[in-house]
């Protein structure tokens, strides 16, 4: 739809010869003669962008700037003034006007002016959805849940994020230390400055003191530059140590004085050199017992452990299943937009729940995108789940091996679990098992005999 621009001058013929230019250009355009009916006419219709005379008598283009500005900030303003007057357009840009013209000036250049006006519009609106589309993927929001455990793990975030003291992050594999840490980098004043990540159990010890601490040129086999560590890639910022536990004792110590004096100083010689840095440690070990068991240093561990934050396994929070669910089946339909849309029934949605989850989120978000790729039809239901998730299935399926027993007691016991998932809807029990539903009432009569 075409843009709706107001054009505002105290002499009628100047607006209208500026109105039907603009249309002609595909503009829907009105004039408003003075001030005090265009500050009028605002109040009653929606304009794109309202273009004004600067000098007119009681109400003037500063008041129509103003009103235009209390009702939509973000409204494109262009003055039109006199040569004499510079001084007054400049000041209305100062105010928030987009552009001035002077007069006398060329049609022409009031249909650029007011076509830069709206491309700047929509760049500064992109730049918000952005800032906005980072707020959410960075932010406390990218951490889904509801329940109980999960609102007490967003307000300790919120308190602890805008200080710049050492957080020890720990919980089970999968269940998002790094996006809680990204979280505290995002709510924190070092926001701006790099976040910086490693996994310590990834690189060997040479690699991995190298990697943090940087390295003269020629300082090993393969040095052939000089490298800066990612403590100075970080400086100002933030420093994850993900898998802390896995660090080697050597190194340990090394990290240690580099927390104590907030300096390093790169493998192979070199000057010291200071460094801010805020570090962010994780682990799914036992830290505690480690320090008992003399493989991790006591005085490290209480160095990092300022702040502990506990994450809650999923099975520990399963009411925010079904929201994880849902957040997973978004995110693939935005990534696969080719693939069929898809939904899960109560049914499934039940078992996925019970489910144990030693994965934590990680594993059933993986699950989530087999379902989502494997599944043949539009709703996801137990057969789905059982041919994509084995452990779906019930224990007296699982455990078939361990245990032989007649064919009428697993078929009850199937039939059994079913009506279960479903909630005792024997209908619906039935369209699953692709029998009739009169077949069910007689093997349960069978069995009460």
């Amino acid at each position: 739809m075409s843009k709706r621009v107001l054009i505002v001058d105290d002499e009628g013929e100047m607006a209208e010869m500026v109105s039907d230019y603009l249309a002609q250009r595909g503009y829907r355009t009105e004039t408003a003669v003075g001030g005090k009916a265009a500050v009028a006419g605002l109040k009653k219709k929606a304009f794109d962008a309202v273009i004004t005379d600067l000098r007119m008598d009681a109400v003037d283009g500063f008041d129509v700037l103003a009103a235009s500005l209390a009702s939509d900030p973000t409204r494109p303003v262009i003055i039109m003034t006199a040569y004499g007057s510079i001084d007054g357009a400049l000041e209305a840009v100062r105010r928030g006007a987009s552009h001035y013209l002077t007069k006398p000036f060329k049609m022409e250049e009031a249909a650029l002016y007011l076509d830069k006006a709206f491309a700047e519009q929509g760049l500064r609106r992109e730049n918000e959805l952005l800032r906005k589309a980072v707020d959410e993927r960075l932010g406390f929001r990218n951490l889904i849940g509801k329940s109980p455990v999960m609102l007490q793990l967003y307000d300790l975030l919120e308190r602890i994020g805008p200080t710049s003291a050492p957080v020890l992050i720990m919980g089970e594999s999968g269940t998002g230390k790094e996006l809680v840490a990204r979280a505290l980098h995002h709510g924190s004043p070092r926001a701006a400055a790099p976040f910086v990540a490693i996994n310590c159990a990834a690189l060997t010890d040479s690699l991995l003191e190298s990697e943090l601490f940087g390295h003269a040129k020629g300082a090993f086999t393969g040095a052939s530059e000089a490298k800066k560590g990612l403590f100075v890639e970080a400086d100002g910022g933030t420093l994850f140590l993900d898998e802390m536990g896995e660090l080697p004792l050597g190194l340990q110590a090394k990290l240690l004085r580099a927390l104590e004096t907030s300096s390093v100083r790169p493998v192979g010689g070199g000057m010291e050199r200071k460094v801010d840095v805020r570090i962010v440690a994780a682990t799914n070990r036992d830290l505690a017992r480690a320090v008992q068991e003399k493989r991790f240093r006591e005085d490290l561990y209480y160095r990092l452990h300022v702040i502990p934050v506990h994450l809650p396994p999923l099975r520990a929070r399963r009411d925010d299943i079904p929201l994880l669910v849902e957040h997973f089946m978004e995110r693939f339909a935005e990534r696969q937009p080719e693939s069929p849309k898809r939904e899960l029934t109560g049914e499934a949605l039940r078992r996925l729940i019970e489910l144990p989850w030693p994965g934590n989120v990680r594993e059933l978000k993986n699950a989530v995108e087999r379902l989502m790729l494997l599944s043949r039809g539009s709703r996801i239901d137990l057969r789905d789940l059982a041919q994509v998730i084995p452990e779906a299935l019930p224990e007296a399926l699982a455990g078939l091996a361990a245990e032989i027993v007649p064919l009428r007691v697993m078929t009850r016991r199937y039939l059994e679990w079913v009506l279960n998932q479903t909630g005792g809807n024997k209908v619906r029990t039935a369209q699953l098992l692709e029998i009739d539903a009169s077949t069910i009432y007689r093997m349960l009569a069978r069995e009460d005999e």
